[in-house]
Parts: structure tokens; sequence; C-alpha cells
């Protein structure tokens, strides 16, 4: 049976670029650094995000981009901070997607090696409720 999400590993060309990234968009703190010693497949370092387990290896960048991503919940009133952390780290801003009111907003933006964020206001239960609510109102 699956208890839940144990990690999520992201292969970027710098350790220490993605490092900046993370502990400056996400407060994410840094609990281990393989330096030197390889364990796994390349060096890494691992993080927490919350309580959420990011783990970082050395390697090759992504080829392209695309909308595949993750994301991570905010809150509203904490957008226009988030905006401004992704900004000052001069990450590449994609422009959000069309939405519905009341669905949340987002920030997504590129990481150095093509993965893509986001920063979303919403939850899985608003975002239900107000695609029911449409779907009502088109009936």
């Amino acid at each position: 049976m699956i208890e839940g999400l144990s990690h999520i590993t992201f292969i970027v060309r710098d350790l220490n670029r993605m490092t900046e990234i993370l502990t400056g968009v996400f407060d994410a703190s840094e609990v281990y650094d393989s330096g030197i010693r390889q364990f796994s497949l390349s060096r890494e370092k691992f993080f927490l995000i919350g309580d959420i387990w990011v783990a970082i290896m050395e390697g090759e960048a992504l080829p392209k981009r695309s909308y595949n991503h993750i994301a991570f919940k905010i809150d509203e009133a904490d957008f226009g901070r988030y905006l401004e952390r992704v900004g000052k780290l001069g990450l590449d801003m994609h422009p959000p997607r069309p939405r519905v009111e009341g669905e949340g907003r987002s920030i997504y933006f590129y990481d150095d090696d093509n993965h893509l964020f986001e920063l979303h206001t919403g939850t899985l239960n608003e975002r239900l409720a107000r695609y029911a609510r449409g779907l009502e109102t088109a009936q």
C-alpha cells in the first residue's frame, strides 16, 4: 500500500546553483551533502521543503522545457513575496496559463536545468468545487 510521497529527485548540472534556488525560493533546509563521496549515481544533496524530501543529483540538464512540473502550495497572502524571490534569483518565469476565477493563482518558473516549478495558492478541493460550479452553469 502506498503510504505517501517518499522524495523528489532533480538532476542538475550545478548543485550549488540549485541549492541557491531551493533555499532562496522555497526556504529549503539542506540536510545532507555527499561532498566528494558518491553513494548513489553521482554527487548529491538532500533538502527538506516543509516535510518533503527533495534530492538533487549532479548530471545533465533536461534537453528541453515542457509543462511537466511540480507545484508547491503557498498562501495567497505570500504570493507577492514569492514572486519577488523568484525574480531576485533571475529565474525564467513562464506565463501563467488561463484560469477560471476561484482555482487559485500560480507562479511558474524554470530552473537552470529546464525543470518547471509552480507555486500555487489553491487546493484540490477548491478546484473541484469551482469546476463543479462551472458544469452547473453550463447545463
